[in-house]
């Protein structure tokens, strides 16, 4: 039976969100809230679970303003800071629910993820308040997680390697400069494809625009979202030269999949 769920936006920016510390662009000065990008993450709820996707440096921030009220777990796509760095806050959840919240990554993500959290992981440290997780390596193989199936996806970030998530008909593709071909052969069929398009002006580790829309036009989902976006792209100008089924995503966001989509 498929599994119908939400899926909230809690952050469209790229590492040093929108606005940029100092800067005082059209984009950065822009009293559009579409143009207000908190890191890069979502959260996705069904049959009463909630499921994170990084825990970026605005976790705390993010989740009041989702009022997310539960984790069940934490896909990690790699651990460059603006996807771990909010992991501590994870710490009420703990608090609420009772118990500890699996966390699943490559082997390399979760080794960074316990080296720069190592207060967390070291039993010296388990008379005072941290985060209480299970540690959870992925490969290749999907990961059930309470009724939904969610696989890793590899991803070219420049030289490195990262991964998205394929669950039911829905992707999440962010921090990636290329989709290897045998990617691109899981991510067919898609009602929901989240794409990496952080600016026009090619980069070294990011897709652009242009190049997402070239990975639009060849998987053909029925809805596109763009996001890892920086300052370089104005919200509504940039969505007039979009096609009708691809959007710019932006914080708060809510996308139903399933059943109950429109």
């Amino acid at each position: 039976m498929a599994v119908s769920f939400s899926i909230t936006v809690l952050g469209s920016g790229t590492s040093v969100g929108v606005p940029t510390i100092g800067c005082h662009c059209a984009v950065c000065s822009s009293s559009d809230p579409r143009d207000q990008r908190l890191r890069p993450s979502i959260y996705i709820r069904y049959g009463g679970h909630g499921i994170l996707i990084d825990t970026t440096p605005d976790f705390r921030q993010q989740a009041l303003r989702a009022k997310i009220e539960r984790i069940d777990a934490i896909l990690f796509t790699h651990s460059h800071a603006d996807h771990i760095m909010g992991l501590d806050d994870v710490r009420p959840f703990n608090f609420r629910q009772g118990g500890e919240i699996p966390i699943f990554g490559s082997q390399e993500t979760l080794e960074n993820i316990q080296r720069c959290f190592r207060y967390i992981f070291d039993p010296r440290y388990a008379e005072s308040a941290v985060p209480r997780l299970t540690v959870h390596t992925f490969n290749s193989a999907p990961i059930q997680l309470f009724g939904l199936e969610f696989t890793p996806v590899r991803l070219c970030h420049g030289k490195g390697t990262v991964h998205g998530f394929r669950f039911g008909p829905a992707a999440y593709l962010t921090d990636h400069s290329d989709i290897p071909e045998e990617s691109m052969e899981q991510l067919g069929g898609l009602d929901v494809l989240f794409l990496d398009a952080l600016r026009y002006k090619p980069h070294p580790t990011h897709s652009t625009v242009e190049r997402s829309l070239q990975s639009v036009e060849k998987l053909a989902p029925r809805r596109a979202f763009f996001t890892h976006i920086c300052h370089d792209l104005a919200h509504a100008r940039t969505e007039e030269a979009l096609p009708p089924n691809v959007r710019l995503a932006y914080d708060g966001l809510e996308i139903t999949v399933g059943e109950a989509a429109q």
